[in-house]
């Protein structure tokens, strides 16, 4: 039994044909006391805890695992909606893992690799540590990032430009007249915090603005925390004319709270969200939103993990989605007609 249980060996523990245990393993229609059968004979011969897959002569799973923060964010919701058809369509099952960010969670999921329980792995951290990077590197299956990762990485990449996402809603609402454009961001210890914080900097240099720190307030990736923040931040500068927030589930605790306080959206405040999420373009006032091609990522990332799959050794590659803006009523008011989108 050195090399695993075959399916000549658990068809013999279990009592069966051969060409069922094929039939099981493979996922196709079989009657109930069959599977029954050739699953708890797989069980005690090692199958389940080896995770030894559809074909044990293989040792394929023929699943993939998809790793993300939250599982409740729309946006990771739309990257699922994507990855899912893709591998399915090639044969594979997908595993879901919400890690909530712990970054120790994540790294058990990239350790877990070396157990084959997938055949590999698409995983969207917010933050990438030192930890990370040497599991990474030594990952025992293919590895796709949604995310940002250093140069260098061995693994392959799928980015959003967040910077010039910022840009675009930053210069839509200098455009709009706003002058107080403050910034509601996440944790600056994540790849998105960082890099939305820095590009709204960035922005307001190149419009002439002076960057206030009293403008910039900081949260989490989260509707309530975002609401909490910009309560925080209405009461330290209640003279902002605009909120830039870091994402959609910010942007609707902004909403919350300033429909709460008896700000009008966008007579008195205009609010822009980044991802462009289903909720951003459901909710009252309708929310002006950056797409980050969330979807578009998913579908990519797949796409990549894939060739992997199928034997590819190129190089690892990075790919960079560019963002778009939407604008709905939370900037251009109800007279706004139909969804605008800018590049």
């Amino acid at each position: 039994m050195a090399d695993g249980p075959t399916i000549t060996t658990i068809a013999e523990r279990a009592g069966v044909s051969i060409a069922s245990v094929s039939r099981v393993l493979n996922g196709l229609p079989t009657r109930q006391e069959t599977v029954r059968k050739v699953m708890a004979a797989a069980d005690e011969l090692g199958y389940v805890r080896n995770a030894v897959a559809r074909s044990l002569k293989s040792r394929r799973t023929h699943q993939v695992a998809f790793a993300m923060a939250d599982v409740g964010n729309p946006a990771y919701l739309a990257m699922l909606r994507q990855i899912q058809p893709v591998l399915k369509a090639a044969g594979y099952r997908l595993v879901l893992h919400s890690t909530d960010a712990v970054v120790a969670d994540e790294i058990d999921v990239l350790h877990s690799l070396g157990e084959r329980y997938v055949d590999g792995l698409i995983m969207s951290p917010l933050r990438v540590t030192d930890a990370h990077l040497q599991m990474l590197a030594a990952a025992r299956a293919p590895v796709v990032i949604i995310g940002t990762v250093p140069e260098g990485t061995p693994v392959d990449n799928v980015r959003a430009d967040s910077r010039t996402g910022v840009k675009l809603a930053v210069d839509h609402l200098y455009a709009l007249g706003r002058r107080r454009i403050a910034l509601v961001n996440g944790p600056p210890d994540t790849w998105p915090g960082a890099s939305r914080g820095a590009a709204y900097r960035e922005a307001l240099e190149q419009l002439g603005l002076p960057y206030d720190d009293d403008l910039v307030q900081i949260g989490d990736f989260y509707r309530a925390q975002g609401g909490r923040a910009v309560a925080e931040l209405l009461d330290r500068a209640p003279d902002v004319d605009a909120l830039m927030c870091a994402n959609d589930l910010i942007a609707l605790g902004a909403l919350d709270v300033l429909r709460a306080a008896g700000r009008r959206v966008p007579e008195d405040v205009a609010v822009v969200g980044m991802d462009d999420t289903d909720l951003a373009a459901a909710s009252w006032p309708s929310l002006s939103s950056v797409s980050l091609g969330s979807a578009e990522r998913g579908k990519v990332a797949a796409e990549l993990l894939l060739d992997r799959l199928n034997g590819d050794d190129a190089a690892p590659r990075v790919i960079t989605v560019p963002p778009r803006l939407v604008v709905r009523a939370s900037t251009a008011g109800e007279t706004y007609g139909q969804e605008g989108g800018r590049t």
